[in-house]
């Protein structure tokens, strides 16, 4: 682990410590936070609503799509317990022993997931359905822990002044070190027997999650000071009182449930209905995004530092908006519009989350934003992924049954057109509501990446 943060140092991460006069603990704390959320992001490259591999267990199960829709909703509604989380976090001030907990038996659950094919008869029914289910829903409550002890611990560690620098740098090892590793699950889901393949890749996954929990153990902790009562279970509601957050909330979460209408279902459908192989899909998707990803997260990060994250927003969200679009074009075995679709697509996506985690900090008090956070979480992922998820499923369930969008333009593609049209609304009547961290415009942000003609 030295020797890999040794060679980012002298570029990027020492440079960063170093311009705001941190101290070797806490630089090694960020280190370690880095890591794990290195570990987090691979797990999820496994066990993430819409992967390749729980779009290859559901189908083994013979989920369909609203039951895929549930599948995909599960996480995020159980979000809704990150408030009781964070009143306890906040009470009993003993994050590392939450995460190395809660959050540690969560990603445990993992190990069992590609077991279930295995383990549990056929008979009756669904009754593997079920399992899953159940073994999915437990996990997603305990994991509800994890984003009200992390992301208020690293903001008390790092500085506002290199936020939004650490997180770019962040996603662009991420985004990497996820070309590789992708490459090898698709390779995994591809070559592997299908009696043993979910059992390899999600025992990989399982222990990926835990390193990831691991990792806060060696982290220090630090707490805004000591309040003057405890933290009540009222305190979620005067949350929304606070303007920059209700409106960053409300665009989030409706971003979110536009988001989350047809994306959850667009790796099922290029492999299901495409018939693309598991490897043709993670070359065309998670790859391609990785590469993007790369080559310009610092790029948002520095324009999101010089003219401000709403900004970055503005011009992130509109170009997300229409990405999905490029599905319109998809026929069977065709893997260009799933290529484009990424590929263009993380040019913007990397912008949009950029900014709304580093506006979720800018707009949130010090001393209460674990009740912030859990509030943002709540609200973005029951009102906006899950529902979003399930409304999908539901949508398409129905077009199904009608025998509506048949053809070349199919209940998937009417989903997607849905989907951009309630996109771009969102983009362009909420962004514009938010607070910005700095003087700047959209106009200007673009005119920065024009090539300037050289003077006389």
């Amino acid at each position: 682990m030295k020797t890999f943060f040794a060679r980012l140092k002298p570029s990027a991460l020492g440079l960063l410590y170093a311009s705001a006069g941190l101290s070797a603990t806490t630089a090694r704390s960020l280190n370690l936070i880095l890591l794990a959320n290195l570990f987090g992001n691979l797990f999820g490259v496994i066990c993430g609503s819409g992967t390749a591999a729980m779009v290859g267990l559901a189908n083994e199960l013979h989920a369909g799509d609203l039951a895929f829709g549930l599948i995909n909703g599960i996480p995020q509604a159980a979000m809704l317990l990150q408030i009781p989380f964070a009143l306890m976090v906040s009470r009993t001030r003993k994050r590392k022993r939450c995460m190395l907990t809660w959050g540690l038996f969560s990603r445990a659950l993992w190990l069992t997931f590609g077991l279930i094919p295995v383990l549990v008869p056929g008979t009756p029914e669904h009754l593997r359905l079920w399992v899953l289910i159940l073994l999915l829903t437990v996990s997603s409550c305990c994991s509800a822990s994890i984003n009200v002890c992390w992301l208020p611990w690293f903001s008390m560690l790092a500085p506002t002044s290199i936020r939004a620098r650490w997180f770019s740098v962040r996603d662009m090892i991420c985004a990497a070190v996820n070309l590789g590793f992708g490459l090898l699950v698709a390779q995994l889901l591809d070559r592997l027997p299908v009696s043993s393949r979910f059992v390899v890749v999600f025992l990989l996954g399982g222990t990926l999650g835990m390193l990831d929990m691991l990792c806060f153990g060696f982290c220090e902790e630090r707490y805004p000071p000591a309040q003057a009562a405890p933290m009540r279970l009222s305190a979620a509601l005067e949350t929304l009182r606070h303007k920059p957050f209700r409106r960053l909330t409300v665009m989030w979460t409706a971003w979110c449930f536009t988001a989350s209408l047809c994306e959850p279902y667009l790796s099922r459908y290029s492999i299901n209905d495409m018939g693309l192989t598991f490897t043709q899909m993670t070359v065309c998707g998670s790859a391609a995004a990785s590469v993007v990803t790369v080559l310009v997260i610092r790029r948002w990060g520095r324009a999101m530092d010089r003219f401000g994250t709403k900004t970055v927003m503005t011009v992130a969200a509109a170009g997300a908006a229409v990405t999905n679009l490029f599905y319109l074009f998809s026929t069977p075995g065709a893997v260009l519009p799933v290529l484009l679709r990424n590929a263009v697509g993380a040019l913007f996506w990397c912008g949009s989350n950029l900014a709304a985690n580093n506006m979720q900090l800018y707009v949130t008090p010090d001393e209460e934003r674990p009740i912030y956070v859990a509030v943002f979480s709540c609200l973005t992922a029951l009102a906006g992924t899950a529902l979003g998820s399930l409304t999908g499923g539901l949508l398409l369930d129905l077009w199904g049954a009608a025998g509506w969008f048949a053809g070349a333009f199919d209940r998937y593609k009417a989903l997607i057109v849905l989907s951009t049209v309630l996109r771009v609304l969102a983009a362009a009547l909420l962004v514009p509501r938010l607070e910005n961290d700095r003087e700047g415009s959209a106009g200007q942000l673009l005119r920065s990446l024009l090539p300037r003609a050289p003077r006389p």
